[in-house]
């Protein structure tokens, strides 16, 4: 999957908001001073070109959707930041972020939560 560029990130994050959207629709999510029609409708077609908007056409307009959802996106994105970045070390990465930024304590507590799941879920899958 193709990386997106910042202004095609910024129409597909609108874009997962609304699930469907006219042109205008999507130009309206900008915050002031919003780009041109123009512009917004260039990015739009090489997101559709990539593979990664679909439209239905109404009389002269069209009605946008994605084809790939945000959750996709954000998968192969982050396994390749981890890949870039931290040697392909998903534990490299978790050490990275949980000294990096500044968590709270309950912010760590629910990741050690959401981990200890996962454990527990590996863990009944391989005993089944």
């Amino acid at each position: 999957m193709k990386e997106l560029t910042k202004a095609e990130e910024q129409i597909m994050q609108y874009l997962w908001k609304l699930e469907k959207a006219f042109l205008k629709d999507i130009v309206s999510e900008f915050p002031e001073p919003r780009p041109a029609n123009t512009t917004v409708a260039t990015v739009i077609r090489i997101l559709v070109k990539k593979g990664f908007i679909g439209f239905e056409t109404f009389g002269k307009t069209n009605q946008y959707f994605p084809l790939v959802p945000k959750r996709v996106y954000a998968r192969e994105f982050m396994s390749g930041m981890i890949k870039s970045f931290f040697n392909n070390s998903a534990k490299g990465f978790a050490s990275f972020f949980t000294k990096e930024q500044d968590l709270s304590l309950s912010e760590l507590e629910e990741m050690k939560a959401l981990i200890e799941e996962q454990i527990q879920n590996k863990k009944s899958r391989s005993n089944d």
